[in-house]
Parts: C-alpha cells; structure tokens; sequence
C-alpha cells in the first residue's frame, strides 16, 4: 500500500527549521514511494495560535517547494484539516473510550494536582496521577456533576504497557508503571495533543508516522489509544533533534531560525532543501550536492542517523555559494534582483539593463554566498560616490606621487579602443611600466581609487564593465 504521511505543525511559531526537516523528510518519504503527503494544522492552542502563523508556515513550505497532496487551500477526501474544525470527532472519540471502558472522568482540581506533585518533588520522588477519580463511586460522581465540577477524560493505561518498532531507534517499549493515566479531553472540552493527533492519523489513514525524537516519550500513549479506538497504529520513525554549534538544542540564540529568515538573508531554496536533507540523513555515499530528485530517488528511512546532528552556518553558506556558481545566469538574475530592488539600486542603468546585469553577477559570484552579498559587492560599483574603508587608503593610497600616476592612467584609458579586458589590461600594465612602476602596485591602488576596497572582482573586468565614462569619473 503507498505510504500516507502527514506533517501537523502548530501555528504558535513560524516554520521553524527543525520542522520544515521533519515536513521534508516526510515530503521526501511519499515521492519516493508514491504515496500522498498530508499537511495538517494543529490549532486547538486557541490563545497561541494565529493566522499570520498559518500563512507563514505556508509560504515557508511554498518557498522550500514542500507541496502537499491534502491539506489546507486545496482540500482532500479527509477535510477539514485544521483541528479548530474537528472538535466534535474528538469529543465522539472520549465518549468512545468511556463507553468502552478505556477512559474515566477525572474531577482532580489543578490546585489538588499540583499540591500532590509538590509533596512528591519535595519528598525527592517522580510524581504521576495517582487515579484517584478511577474508584469514585456512583454517589460521588453524582454529587460532583450535581455541584457543576468541571471534569477532565483520562484514558486508563493498562498494566501491559505499550511497545513498538522504532524505523530509526529500533524497538522501544514502555511498561505500564511508567505511564501514568493522562487527560484525553480537558474539563472545557478541547482535546489534548494525544487525543487529537491519533484522532486525526486514523481519519486521515496516515500508515508512516515521522516526527521528531522529543517525542518519542509520547508515543506508548499514542499506540495504546490506536489500540483502544480499534485503529492500525501506524509505523514510527522518530528524528533525532537538530543542534546547534554547542551542541544544545537549536534555538534562537544560535540565530535564524525561521524557514523564511534564510530567504531573507539570500540564500537559495534548493540549496536549504539539499542541506537540512542531509542533517542526520545520508544518501549512502559521500555525496553532497544533490537535486532534489536525487534526494527522492535516494530517501530511505533506514539511512537517517540515531545521533543529533549538528547545524554548521558556514556549511550552509558554502552549499548556497556552489548552488549559486552553478545556477543559469538568468535564473540567478532573477533571484538576486529583488534584493536589488529593495536595497534601492533596482532602477540603476547597470541593474535595469539585463545585459550589464547579467555581467555584473558573473563579475561577483565567485566570492557569493548569499543573494545579499551581490548587493553588498555591488553597491561600491553603483553609487556615485565612493565610500572609502580607511585601512584601504593608508595602504594603497598613500603616496604623494599617487596623484599623478592615476591621472596618467586616466589618460592612458581614454585613448584605449575597443575598451575591452585586453585593453584596460594593457594601459595598466604600460602605464605602470612608464612611470617605474611594479603593475600590482597601481592595481592595487586602482582597486582601491575605484571601489573604495582593497577586495573586488578582477580589477581589468570590473573597469571594462564600467565603461570608460564611469570609469573616468570614479577616482575622487
């Protein structure tokens, strides 16, 4: 049977990257195997949930290319697929398990339970539920409905426990004692994660369950509720945690985190896909750069690592660079234009004119990492007025005589016909051997006369690109 998977992100947050890892490697499992991708929203966080989330969740699967086969904006035979719109399958699930004996209410306070976990952490012992609703009697339980208690629906876990087989862990298995009997649906009747989540994955007949491995210690509550609903308790592959440089968590703290934040700060869709595809996953060899059709016809569960990766920026922003060196000129045209544009420099002639575009990027790629580095290359070239960097002038532009070898190069320039590469070249290297002397000397000082910089693109290139025009009137 093809393979339904399912990604279920909570708009609390924006895409963040370990889950746009999760949708992928979800993404990545259905299309090598045929099967249907399920994009599903878990907002029954009312107060933290909000639709700016939503919308930035999927733009940020949009931009990675994540399409989904049933979801949100195209539907599917299993709508809806926001869990605000499915309370009521919930609420008939908790009913099921009372009536079939797999649940109880549960009148507990929140002032009683935690007045309980406190003793227990004070006394140096884990504390769970210790079912005292379990035994109510009749006459109890009616005296509390009768006194408008508010009352919650705790599933009973039995003695047995719960085991199951790991894809990426191997088996795992919890025994009754460590389970306590948790809330199914709370006393306002919103449902909790557990409920709602194998509610949805019996529904939806999600058969691959791939999630991060934080929740693991989730899933023995998971696999005793498929059993008592009577469902087919799906496979499990539970992803290890990306983390960051310190090996923590990644967080914040460690930077961007926000899927659309790495689109902001220029780097490529396809390179992020390439790379957090191989955060803790390999294709079995030592391949690196890879479409993403070599990653489909390469995905296999088998071959994700149990150990945490490690987010390295700089070998993101190295995989960017080669995605960039590699793509068509037109397609990188287009890519880099928008920051052009925002930057302000989108109506400049040598922006505005494709040709001049063109080779001012192929002038740049080779030190780019990021769509904004072209801006920041660019932007010496683009103004009329140069920015000087100071350490810059006192190597280059320090000598008396500076002044006069630059206006003899002027002259020099002006005269060359055609002014192409070869013959820039030419009236540097003769114009510095006229005036005695060495031709890196008043390269280096050129650089730096018509860029402010002492870093650029290969000197006799960047003047050629100029024009003679442009040219003569960057030395101030």
């Amino acid at each position: 049977m093809a393979p339904r998977v399912r990604f279920a992100p909570s708009p609390t947050g924006y895409l963040h990257v370990g889950g746009a890892r999760t949708a992928l490697f979800n993404w990545l499992y259905a299309h090598r195997h045929g099967g249907t991708f399920v994009l599903r929203i878990e907002d029954t966080d009312v107060e933290r949930s909000s639709q700016d989330m939503v919308t930035g969740i999927l733009d940020g699967m949009r931009w990675l290319g994540l399409t989904w086969d049933e979801g949100p904006e195209i539907g599917g035979r299993h709508a809806p697929y926001f869990q605000s719109e499915r309370l009521e399958r919930y609420r008939a699930a908790a009913d099921r398990l009372l009536k079939d004996g797999h649940a109880y209410f549960c009148y507990c306070t929140s002032d009683r339970l935690r007045d309980e976990r406190e003793r227990a952490e004070a006394r140096g012992e884990a504390w769970q539920y210790d079912r005292a609703c379990l035994s109510l009697s009749a006459d109890r339980t009616r005296e509390l409905d009768a006194a408008g208690a508010p009352k919650a629906i705790r599933f009973k876990v039995p003695a047995s426990g719960a085991a199951f087989d790991d894809a990426v862990h191997g088996p795992i298995a919890f025994d009754g004692a460590s389970i306590e009997d948790f809330v199914i649906l709370r006393s306002d009747l919103y449902p909790t994660y557990h409920l709602s989540v194998v509610v949805d994955d019996t529904d939806m007949g999600i058969t691959d369950v791939i999630r991060g491995d934080d929740h693991i210690s989730n899933t023995p509550k998971h696999v005793l509720l498929f059993q008592a609903l009577g469902a087919s308790v799906p496979r499990f592959a539970h992803v290890p945690l990306i983390l960051g440089a310190d090996k923590k968590r990644l967080s914040k703290r460690h930077g961007a985190t926000s899927v659309m934040e790495y689109q902001r700060q220029g780097y490529l869709a396809p390179a992020v896909v390439n790379f957090l595809a191989l955060l803790g996953w390999s294709p079995g060899d030592e391949r690196g750069l890879m479409t993403t059709q070599e990653l489909i016809d390469s995905f296999a569960l088998k071959r994700i690592s149990a150990g945490n990766p490690v987010f390295h920026t700089e070998k993101l922003d190295w995989m960017n660079g080669q995605y960039i060196v590699r793509m068509p000129i037109e397609d990188l045209a287009a890519a880099a234009r928008p920051f052009f544009s925002d930057a302000g420099l989108g109506a400049h002639p040598l922006v505005a004119e494709p040709r001049a575009f063109h080779r001012l990027l192929e002038l740049l790629r080779p030190r780019a990492k990021r769509l904004t580095e072209f801006v920041e290359q660019a932007r010496p070239l683009l103004t009329e007025d140069v920015s000087y960097e100071q350490e810059a002038v006192d190597k280059h532009l320090a000598s008396p005589d500076l002044a006069g070898h630059i206006t003899a190069l002027v002259e020099t320039l002006s005269a060359a016909t055609p002014f192409d590469e070869a013959q820039v070249e030419a009236a540097v290297r003769g114009t510095a051997s006229a005036r005695g002397l060495k031709a890196g000397a008043l390269i280096h000082a050129t650089r730096v006369a018509v860029t402010g910089r002492t870093q650029s693109p290969g000197l006799f290139e960047v003047l050629t690109w100029l024009g003679p025009e442009r040219t003569r009137a960057r030395p101030r």
